[in-house]
Formats: structure tokens, sequence, C-alpha cells
């Protein structure tokens, strides 16, 4: 299971509806998120959450999301942002951090 997919059943266990945000960009070969740094989108009633989704580096994620132009304007909108990082315990399952960056 990818850390996304992690994500996606996280969310959608606490009452979200939740769609995937991010493509692949076949002429320039790389992954782009919406407006910059989002993964996920997810709504439930009242609530928009944009979630950039790690499997490390949620130090580097933190930094890419605060540094965005779109910062401002996707916090003007409401909406809650937040990372969800993945690693693998020394019991070998998996843990999440949840970083909040609204």
């Amino acid at each position: 299971m990818t850390p996304t997919q992690r994500s996606i059943a996280y969310l959608k266990a606490e009452g979200y509806t939740v769609a995937i945000v991010e493509h692949w960009n076949h002429f320039a070969r790389i992954r782009q998120d919406l407006f910059g740094f989002i993964d996920l989108l997810a709504i439930r009633k009242g609530e928009t959450l944009a979630v950039q989704v790690t499997a490390s580096g949620v130090s580097a994620r933190l930094k890419k999301i605060m540094d965005h132009p779109n910062l401002p304007l996707v916090r003007d909108c409401g909406w809650r942002i937040e990372i969800h990082g993945w690693r693998k315990s020394a019991a070998g399952r998996y843990v999440q951090r949840i970083i909040d960056v609204s």
C-alpha cells in the first residue's frame, strides 16, 4: 500500500470524500500537485482539507508548502492544510504523522 493509499483510507475512515488531485505530466515526466503542493483533496460537510502525502521528508514538504506562493490564497479560501508523513516503526507497522499547516 502506498502512502497516498494509506492517507485515503485514513481520511475515508474519518468521514471524508477524497480525490487524488496530483497527476503525472507525461511531457515533463514529473508528478504535478494541485496548486503546487496538494496531493489529495478531502471534503466533508462544511470542510475542505488539502493534503500533501510523503513517505519521508516531512520537513522538506513543510518547507515546500511554506515557501509556495499559492499558500496564502489556499488559506484565504478557508481550506485546512495537512502533511501526512508515513514511516515504518521498529515493530514493522506504519505510523502516520500529521502536521497541520493551516
